[in-house]
């Protein structure tokens, strides 16, 4: 009996989904679990990403802190999870 391996056409390579996202809406839980949403402007082949329009949430012990900054650097070595398209939670 043989199998064959089917290829989905829709199916994406990190990279690829990423550069989708350009332009668009991102969600990014960091390693620190600062949180922060913005419009992906660019990145490069190690994640590293430039953001517009930033809200970054950060749990303090006096509460969740809330810093609004018009653009921002983030190192892809820090990035736990991506969500495209995503909002930051109502907490």
């Amino acid at each position: 009996m043989t199998s064959s391996v089917t290829t989905n056409p829709s199916t994406l390579l990190p990279l690829e989904l990423v550069d989708k996202c350009i332009g668009s809406r991102i969600h990014i839980i960091m390693k620190n679990d600062k949180e922060i949403v913005g419009t992906l402007q660019g990145f490069d082949d190690f994640v590293n990403m430039l953001l517009d329009d930033v809200t970054e949430s950060e749990a303090t012990p006096e509460g969740r802190r809330v810093t609004k900054l018009d653009q921002i650097l983030l190192n892809g070595n820090n990035i736990t999870m991506l969500v495209p398209g995503g909002d930051m939670p109502e907490t």
